[in-house]
């Protein structure tokens, strides 16, 4: 890694070993950025917390607890497609193809994109994109059982992660960006970002993508309000980070977790609703937060998609689809895609 682009990143480069190290933004650039924007989405009308936010240790904990509830459905179906997906990559890589994957999580499904790639490499080259402390753990794991793997990680957002990976190297790179993470743009951003991410690829990446599909009312609302409350919990816990981190005094007990799915928009709409007329003071982001009861602070979209807006998304953004696969009930899809 050049030493000149690291300093202008300002990133940290932690080694574990010879197989292991990764990149964080120095913590002072992780509070002040934390702090400005949710004085800034809280200071809005109506107030709002961006979802990737949600992502602390203890919340993605609470959400890989949600992927594996009865009601979540994208994660079951989305590892089924996956079994099919990784049989048939082989046709679309080859040997020098690196992994790149968006919001890596606990690295389950990224097992079975790993086992394809095992399967063409000698070695293999992984690099997880993740605004979460989770990914060290992660990596930690996947080299035990992975013993012709090596790592490099960048613990960041995404747009962060896609600047560090275009200054990197010249290898080619297959892009995942699994889940149903890109519904939590609104459209106009989610063509945004997809123009990063194509204006990162070289000649030859890959992304593949999963993108939900628009289904049943009553299957996305269950999906986004589990009966026993776990998705309560992930999305009240980011007051609890506000207070850990910014110093804010946010009463967990004034709030409940509201979802729901709006059918002229095509997505699932997340809030946290104050349950009383309150204020809440935030120390480090310099702002009194006055709250009414029954206001609505928005916490997540989570847009659903037909397959022929997929591929006018796609297309639209400068990418060229290589293959789309669904499961039977047709609720999932992942493109795989390549740049025009």
């Amino acid at each position: 890694m050049n030493n000149v682009i690291q300093k202008n990143l300002s990133y940290k480069k932690y080694v574990i070993d010879s197989k292991l190290r990764y990149f964080k933004p120095h913590a002072s650039k992780i509070e002040k950025t934390f702090a400005e924007e949710i004085s800034t989405t809280l200071s809005n009308d109506p107030k709002f917390i961006a979802p990737k936010f949600f992502y602390d240790k203890k919340g993605s904990e609470l959400f890989e607890k949600i992927c594996g509830l009865p009601e979540y459905y994208p994660t079951m179906t989305e590892i089924q497609i996956l079994k099919t997906v990784c049989g048939e990559l082989n046709d679309y890589l080859d040997e020098s193809f690196r992994l790149v994957e968006l919001g890596s999580g606990a690295s389950v499904k990224t097992r079975l994109i790993l086992d394809a790639f095992f399967s063409l490499q000698k070695t293999t080259e992984y690099f997880p994109i993740d605004i979460s402390e989770i990914l060290t753990e992660s990596s930690e794991m996947l080299l035990r059982d992975y013993d012709r793997l090596s790592i490099t990680g960048i613990i960041d957002t995404y747009e962060g992660g896609l600047k560090f990976l275009r200054n990197y190297d010249d290898r080619k790179n297959l892009i995942v960006f699994l889940g149903s993470s890109f519904g939590n743009f609104s459209p106009s951003d989610g063509e945004d970002f997809l123009k990063t991410v194509n204006s990162t690829m070289k000649s030859g990446d890959l992304l593949l993508i999963g993108l939900d599909l628009v289904k049943d009312k009553q299957i996305l609302e269950s999906a986004y309000d589990d009966s026993i409350g776990v998705t309560a919990q992930f999305n009240l816990n980011v007051l609890s980070r506000i207070n850990d981190e910014l110093d804010a005094d946010f009463d967990l007990s004034n709030f409940s977790h509201y979802s729901v799915y709006n059918d002229e928009h095509r997505r699932i709409e997340m809030y946290l609703k104050s349950l009383v007329r309150q204020s809440v003071i935030i120390s480090k982001s310099n702002i009194r937060l006055d709250l009414e009861k029954d206001e609505l602070i928005h916490t997540e979209y989570s847009h659903k998609y037909s397959l022929e807006q997929i591929r006018i998304l796609l297309e639209g953004t400068g990418f060229r689809i290589n293959r789309t696969w669904v499961d039977d009930q047709k609720y999932f899809s992942l493109t795989l895609a390549s740049k025009f």
